[in-house]
C-alpha cells in the first residue's frame, strides 16, 4: 500500500511538472491567489488549465485521503474546490473535464469542514449561478455567521432573486415565498448587528 501511495504521488508530481511550472511541494507551499496569478495573463485567467491543475489538486488529496492522511487530504481538497470555484465563475468549460461533478465531489468531502471565507464567497456566486438559489443562501448565512460583512452582498442577492421566475426559483428549491421572507429576515438581523455597532 505504501509502494502503491508513493507510486501514485509520483505520477500526480510528474504530471503537474509535466503540464505545469509546478510540482506537487511548490503548488502546496503557494497561497490559492498566487497560483490564480500564475495562470493570469494580461487580466486574463486561463481558466481551463486552472482547472486541470485543481483537477490534479483534487486527485492528489484523493490519495492522501486512501491512506488515511485526512489532514493532507483536507488541505488539498480545499484548494482544489477554491481553484474549481474561481475557474469555473471566469468562464472555464464545464464539459472538459466534468467540472460540476468534480466540485459536487470536493463540496461532499468538505462538508464537515467550515471553508476559508474567499472560497465560500466563489461559492455563494457559483451557486447563484447555477441556479441552486437556496445553497447560495446557505453560503450567505455561513459567511455572515463567521463574522463577514455580506450585508450588501446580502441585500443584492435577494433583490437579483426577487427578479427570477417562480419557476426558476421552485428549480432552485427557494419558492418566491421564501425570498420574500429571506429578504425580511435578512433586514432584520443585519439591522440588529447594525444598531449594536458590530
Amino acid at each position: 500500500q505504501e509502494r502503491k501511495t508513493t507510486e501514485a504521488l509520483w505520477e500526480i508530481d510528474e504530471l503537474l511538472t509535466r503540464h505545469f511550472p509546478l510540482n506537487s511541494r511548490l503548488l502546496n507551499s503557494l497561497s490559492v491567489e498566487d497560483i490564480i496569478d500564475m495562470f493570469r495573463f494580461g487580466g486574463v485567467v486561463e481558466s481551463d488549465k486552472l482547472q486541470g491543475l485543481a483537477k490534479l489538486l483534487k486527485e492528489e488529496g484523493s490519495i492522501y485521503a486512501a491512506n488515511g492522511d485526512k489532514d493532507a487530504a483536507l488541505f488539498r481538497s480545499m484548494r482544489a474546490l477554491h481553484l474549481y470555484l474561481y475557474a469555473d465563475l471566469h468562464g472555464a468549460d464545464r464539459e472538459l473535464l466534468h467540472m460540476t461533478q468534480e466540485m459536487d465531489e470536493l463540496l461532499q468531502d468538505v462538508q464537515a469542514y467550515r471553508l476559508p471565507a474567499k472560497t465560500e464567497r466563489l461559492l455563494m456566486e457559483y451557486m447563484e449561478s447555477v441556479g441552486r438559489y437556496s445553497k447560495a443562501e446557505d453560503s450567505l448565512y455561513r459567511l455572515w455567521e463567521q463574522g463577514e460583512n455580506v450585508v450588501i452582498e446580502g441585500d443584492k442577492l435577494y433583490n437579483r432573486l426577487l427578479l427570477k421566475s417562480s419557476a426558476e426559483l421552485e428549480q432552485g428549491t427557494l419558492p418566491l415565498e421564501e425570498v420574500e421572507q429571506g429578504l425580511k429576515a435578512w433586514g432584520r438581523i443585519t439591522a440588529i448587528r447594525k444598531d449594536s455597532g458590530t
